[in-house]
């Protein structure tokens, strides 16, 4: 096991660099000059031309690139174009925010897709798999910011139940020492914060979890009713073990490994995900800090949070590959 950490650790090198290689020269490609942008309509052309020097934007772009190259390998993203601040602290303040965003739209959809999945498989073609797979449908045929916007109409313009965007209200005065606003709530006991946390969360959640839960259930309905009509199965339903016990024993954790594979999947993308629920909801996370950076041109910025999502995803799925080992026996790394 360590032997094929070790390797699949190494391989992120190359494909890493790869992904410098097309994020760099790809956002070079976006229309608009970062340089303009910042000085306005009232900047010289003197003045452009010293802000771009300045900026190393008069370069060639292979030396701009292999000067970003050598930084990267440093740790250093640069610094953000609009406010000079270096990209590595950005994204460390916007981190938070989308994690604690990822990791509840991950446990929701994980929870619901998943029996949902099983129940509809224990009870095929009857109403409620008619309904779980209609359900499905519909939520993978769903835009996310189409779900966020209607969610935001109803129980937040409408009716009033849940705030609409943010991360939490200001009137809680939460001490911040982790950025982490669930977790600073319960270390300073702040439960009024931390009741306007989650319920600032609860409506951004269930919109980044709508197609991942779709999925989950899909996927979940399909390896259970193929356990479901293994001899193992029959063999311990012949012994009289009760139902309950083998759907729990031996249907659930058979049918997880490939569910596990979309999960860990799906917990990578919601880095992508999250920049459109992040937008919506006006959520100060990594996601908008990217629709940020670009709107604004600020290539340091893109570059850094691209290359910061990537790395996440990949390591997501190391993770995966790691935990087959432990769902099924029979799966070993050399």
């Amino acid at each position: 096991m360590f032997n094929y950490i070790l390797r699949r650790l190494l391989l992120l090198i190359p494909l890493l660099l790869a992904i410098s290689v097309v994020v760099f020269f790809m956002i070079h490609l976006i229309p608009g000059d970062p340089v303009q942008i910042m000085l306005g309509d009232k900047g010289t052309a003197e003045d452009a031309a010293r802000l771009r020097s300045e900026l190393g934007f008069d370069e060639p772009l292979y030396i701009q690139y292999f000067k970003f190259l050598t930084n990267l390998v440093q740790g250093d993203l640069g610094r953000s174009i609009r406010n000079r601040n270096p990209v590595i602290n950005e994204i460390k303040a916007a981190f938070p925010a989308t994690i604690e965003l990822t990791v509840l739209s991950m446990v929701f959809a994980s929870i619901i897709g998943i029996a949902a999945g099983i129940v509809s498989a224990i009870k095929q073609y009857s109403i409620v798999d008619n309904l779980t797979m209609v359900g499905a449908l519909l939520g993978i045929s769903m835009p996310v910011f189409w779900v966020g916007m209607m969610l935001m109409l109803i129980f937040g313009a409408r009716l009033g139940w849940l705030p609409i965007s943010g991360r939490i209200s200001r009137v809680t005065n939460l001490e911040v020492i982790t950025n982490f606003y669930l977790l600073d709530s319960i270390l300073t006991q702040n439960w009024a914060a931390l009741r306007s946390t989650f319920s600032h969360l609860i409506l951004q959640a269930i919109t980044l979890a709508t197609i991942p839960v779709a999925m989950i259930a899909r996927m979940s309905r399909s390896t259970t009713l193929e356990v479901l009509n293994q001899d193992y199965i029959r063999t311990a339903r012949a012994k009289g073990l009760p139902e309950k016990v083998v759907i729990l024993k031996h249907v659930l954790k058979n049918s997880l490994i490939p569910v596990v594979t979309i999960i860990g999947l799906q917990f990578g993308s919601f880095l992508g995900g999250a920049v459109l629920t992040e937008t919506v909801f006006a959520r100060a996370g990594v996601g908008r800090l990217l629709i940020n950076g670009i709107l604004g041109r600020d290539f340091p910025v893109i570059q850094g949070a691209v290359i910061f999502i990537a790395s996440f995803f990949i390591f997501i799925n190391l993770v995966v590959d790691i935990l087959y080992s432990y769902l099924d026996p029979r799966i070993h790394y050399s």
